[in-house]
């Protein structure tokens, strides 16, 4: 049996320096995690960057593509108006009705040189 005194008595000098050494053991294995989180999180913010970089680079072609479609869209609408006067102009003729057909070339002539007056206008922005 154990005496009274026994129970209060203090650690030994060589069982402190062995907690010492596990906590310091402990420490440096928690100071390696913690550097492998932090080049974990600094991976995960380049490829953040990365990511924005390249949608933001989408997001441009995205608007330069729906400017480019508008532009088609517009194109598409003055040629189909130039093909119906020129069915017109074609219709008129047959029919003997040169009056028509020169009010429609006219019309025609009109319309292509404010096409054009457009794309050049255009092609300066």
């Amino acid at each position: 049996m154990k005496s009274p005194l026994a129970i209060g008595k203090k650690p030994s000098r060589s069982s402190k320096r062995g907690h010492k050494k596990k906590l310091k053991m402990r420490i440096g294995r928690l100071r390696k995690k913690i550097e492998e989180i932090s080049e974990y999180q600094k991976g995960i913010k380049q490829g953040q960057r990365q990511l924005k970089e390249k949608f933001e680079i989408i997001e441009s072609e995205c608007e330069q593509l729906q400017k480019e479609t508008g532009f088609i869209i517009q194109q598409c609408a003055s040629t189909q108006i130039r093909i119906a006067l020129m069915f017109q102009i074609l219709n008129a003729r047959q029919n003997n009705d040169f009056t028509k057909a020169s009010q429609l070339t006219q019309a025609l002539r009109e319309l292509i040189v404010e096409q054009k007056n457009l794309d050049a206008s255009a092609s300066t922005y």
